[in-house]
């Protein structure tokens, strides 16, 4: 049967303790599969000897009322001869009674182990799990720590930034062409907007007359 301490031994030496953890369990299942019926058949032996001995103790109650009758009507002989039998089932009964300790004995000692083993099992099976929770988790750890490291390297930085400058680009024209779309006759040099002319001649003679004191004083 194996032993908790060659377990946890192992467990810290070994490269994949899940691995190993999976192939004690599997052994473990097969030791479980086989420890029950042996244990089945250990009780009914122990319920046979106990039966046996129940039948030896009738023969000797019944053995020694006989001699005792026979010594009531005188007949010595059937006494002794139901005596001779009494004596010969009692060294029965005893050699069954030593047999039947040694089968509680050997019941009891399958129990322990049995339970033993059964303790042992839900333990590792508790112990699968935790390590594959911690496998899990370390694996998740390791991958977003590559990743961290991976979005700070030059190479990320520097395409990080080509986007950006991209995007402000891209912002900037779009400022321009909607700014160039607003006034569009204003790109067109020495071209005058018909639709402001009204509005250009009437500042143009405000202009005009502001000017005109001013040269008059000259």
């Amino acid at each position: 049967m194996i032993g908790r301490a060659r377990i946890n031994g192992l467990l810290d030496s070994i490269e994949n303790p899940i691995a190993m953890l999976n192939e004690y369990i599997r052994e473990m299942e097969q030791e479980l599969q086989k420890g029950e019926p042996v244990l089945a058949h250990q009780i009914y032996l122990e319920k046979k000897q106990n039966a046996l001995i129940g039948e030896t103790e009738s023969l000797i109650a019944r053995r020694k009322a006989q001699a005792r009758l026979a010594v009531k009507q005188g007949e010595d002989f059937i006494a002794k001869l139901a005596l001779q039998e009494k004596l010969i089932h009692q060294e029965q009964l005893n050699l069954y009674t030593g047999q039947l300790a040694i089968l509680q004995y050997q019941t009891q000692t399958l129990y322990e182990q049995l339970d033993e083993l059964k303790r042992l099992y839900h333990e590792l099976q508790h112990k699968r799990l935790l390590l594959i929770s911690k496998a899990n988790t370390a694996q998740s750890i390791k991958q977003m720590q590559k990743t961290i490291v991976a979005f700070h390297s030059e190479t990320i930085a520097n395409g990080v930034s080509r986007a950006e400058d991209r995007i402000f680009m891209i912002e900037a024209e779009a400022q321009a062409s909607k700014q160039f779309m607003a006034n569009p006759y204003t790109a067109v040099k020495g071209y005058i907007d018909p639709g402001l002319e009204h509005e250009l001649e009437q500042v143009l003679q405000v202009v005009k007359k502001e000017a005109k004191p001013i040269e008059d004083a000259r």
